[in-house]
């Protein structure tokens, strides 16, 4: 699944990541040129995402149905017409938060 992919990676997941590379680096077994990237994944919150699209960072803008107040996330489609960054609505903010590991 596609939500799967760009999930958030969890403490433990990032823990267990960052001990990887610092035995790596401990070890000398790794140049500079080589180190892994960051993992691609899903960034959240309104001030954030703000931010990601203003700085040109943001690759698409997903964007729940069902926010409240509405007033919240009316300048996001606005701001990406803007800027040229695609965006598209889900609906309802559980399938969303699901991807970033936010349950309600």
């Amino acid at each position: 699944c596609i939500r799967d992919r760009y999930r958030t990676e969890s403490r433990k997941e990032k823990r267990e990541r960052l001990k990887k590379e610092a035995e790596a680096i401990k070890d000398n077994k790794e140049d500079k040129g080589d180190k892994d990237k960051k993992p691609v994944m899903a960034k959240f919150g309104l001030n954030h995402v703000t931010s990601l699209v203003e700085n040109n960072k943001a690759k698409l803008v997903v964007i729940a149905h069902n926010v409240e107040p509405i007033e919240l996330v009316l300048h996001l489609p606005t701001l990406c017409k803007k800027k040229e960054i695609p965006y598209c609505f889900v609906k309802g903010m559980e399938r969303l938060g699901k991807v970033c590991l936010l349950y309600t």
